[in-house]
């Protein structure tokens, strides 16, 4: 039970409803065990239950109550626990919101009534995140889980439901360095797990920690081919890393690690869906290969690319919008008013049908803020620069409250775009600036900030980004791209005349 619940922790669901279900067999009398296996239907911080995921969800359920009913001998805390999922997995409530909120109410109450129960609070505090109503930026659900997580982790340090939901509630760039203690210990609390190992990446991606980033994801890779090695759950995992090691390898310049894991995406995902038995993400290929490759050629600049972009093949309606979010951006730069326009419908088309999956949760944020990114380029295709910077103003606004997506091209960067191509460089530095607050060390984002401030005659703070950039990037060895060559240039000649 202890590792069914550990497993949970570590959101290893599907090993973890294989553990509750052996304890199900194992003793029939058992009612916290359908409790576990419906925990397992519920993955609180990735998606909404599918309708397969609540009607498994609602039968456990009623299994754990008729097994906890009288004459069973059945402790309050376990009731308590019972009733709480049970109030999820209640077919009356008729919005995921409604269930959200009466888990979490039935959490709060658990946790008032049982204070040392451990597990109690770490749940509890992932109820409240998993409650936050969408375009929430108050941030006052995250301040209440951590005013429990913060106290139980320093007395608690290995436990790992603890840590993880730490990083979970830091992942905004407002509170990311509130979580980079937790993320420097959850690996080692639980060394077995791809995700557990991916986790700290969260946090060291938020502020801009590259090779800890790419540390990170690459310990979870290596667990997630040692779990398919071994015919356990956990591999998909791998494609959720190697999401994160083609974001960070493109800010240290190492765009050739970059390429390739982007043009493998496509053939990992097709592998992991064919793979017997059910594995976490493992649907999920289609979705990682079409964001992948949008990012991979708008960072690189490369918009004749980014405007080819096509849906990967298989790709599900709903899973594609990042596609004609990559189009649409290179419409605006190649003042294509034709691209632009059909790549805002696909958008829409794409994000109607998102709308109505089970991911809708994980995207819904972003969904307005990329669709206003994109009315800006597309502004910016029909000649209207003035109507861009309006729309990726708005979208830069709304994107600093709610933070950025975890592997995105901050909105507040686009709009220093528009600006620089509209010959307003001392503008275009201003924003620069504060997304390089909010993402710190983004690679474009120094680059940009460079040619700004040397367009604008400010050589000085233009060397200083220019320097940041070199550093970061081995002086650019690993990259052909011209801006960074430009940049290590005049990095190097601003040392070479301090040196005269």
């Amino acid at each position: 039970m202890e590792r069914g619940v550990a497993l949970l922790h570590s959101f290893g669901y599907t090993i973890a409803q294989m553990q509750f279900e052996a304890i199900a067999k194992d003793d029939p009398g058992c009612a916290m065990a359908h409790w576990g296996i419906a925990m397992t239907q519920f993955p609180e911080l990735w998606q909404h239950p599918d309708e397969a995921q609540s009607k498994r969800g609602e039968a456990e359920m009623a299994k754990a109550r008729a097994l906890a009913a009288p004459p069973a001998k059945i402790t309050p805390r376990e009731q308590a626990y019972i009733d709480a999922l049970s109030a999820f997995f209640d077919p009356a409530k008729t919005s995921f919101q409604q269930s959200a909120d009466a888990y979490e109410a039935k959490m709060n109450a658990l946790h008032a009534m049982f204070p040392d129960d451990v597990e109690g609070a770490a749940f509890d505090a992932l109820s409240m995140l998993a409650s936050v109503p969408p375009g929430d930026a108050s941030l006052s659900h995250e301040h209440q889980a951590l005013a429990i997580l913060v106290p139980l982790f320093a007395s608690h340090p290995d436990h790992p439901g603890l840590a993880h939901y730490i990083i979970h509630t830091c992942d905004t760039p407002a509170l990311a360095p509130d979580g980079l203690a937790a993320a420097r210990e959850y690996a080692r609390i639980a060394p077995s797990s791809p995700h557990a190992l991916h986790m700290p990446g969260h946090i060291f991606a938020r502020l801009g920690m590259w090779q800890e980033d790419i540390d990170s994801n690459l310990a979870s890779v290596k667990a997630s081919e040692k779990a398919q090695a071994a015919g356990e759950p956990g591999a998909a995992h791998q494609m959720h890393a190697d999401e994160f090691l083609i974001y960070a390898y493109l800010q240290v310049g190492e765009d050739e690690k970059a390429r390739l894991l982007t043009s493998r995406m496509a053939a990992i995902g097709q592998q992991m869906a064919a793979m017997p038995g059910m594995d976490d993400m493992k649907d999920g290929g289609p979705l990682f290969a079409n964001e992948l490759n949008a990012v991979y050629a708008v960072e690189m600049h490369d918009w004749k690319s980014a405007a080819a972009l096509r849906p990967s093949a298989g790709s599900p309606p709903g899973e594609s919008f990042d596609t004609y979010w990559g189009q649409g951006i290179a419409a605006g730069h190649l003042h294509d008013a034709k691209l632009a326009a059909s790549a805002l419908a696909g958008f829409d088309r794409d994000g109607d049908a998102m709308k109505n999956s089970p991911y809708a949760a994980y995207f819904v944020n972003s969904f307005g803020i990329k669709r206003d990114e994109l009315l800006g380029w597309q502004a910016l295709a029909d000649d209207h620069p003035e109507a861009a910077v309006t729309a990726l103003r708005r979208a830069a606004d709304q994107q600093d409250k709610l933070g950025q997506d975890e592997v995105d091209i901050p909105a507040r960067e686009m709009l220093g775009d528009v600006l620089l191509l509209e010959h307003q460089p001392a503008e275009a530095l201003a924003e620069y600036r504060v997304a390089l607050k909010l993402s710190p060390n983004r690679l474009n984002g120094l680059l940009s900030a460079g040619n700004a401030a040397e367009q604008a005659g400010l050589t000085d703070q233009a060397r200083a980004f220019y320097g940041a950039a070199a550093r970061q990037t081995s002086s650019g060895a690993n990259s052909a791209r011209p801006e960074l060559a430009h940049a290590v240039q005049v990095a190097a000649s601003a040392v070479a005349a301090k040196t005269d």
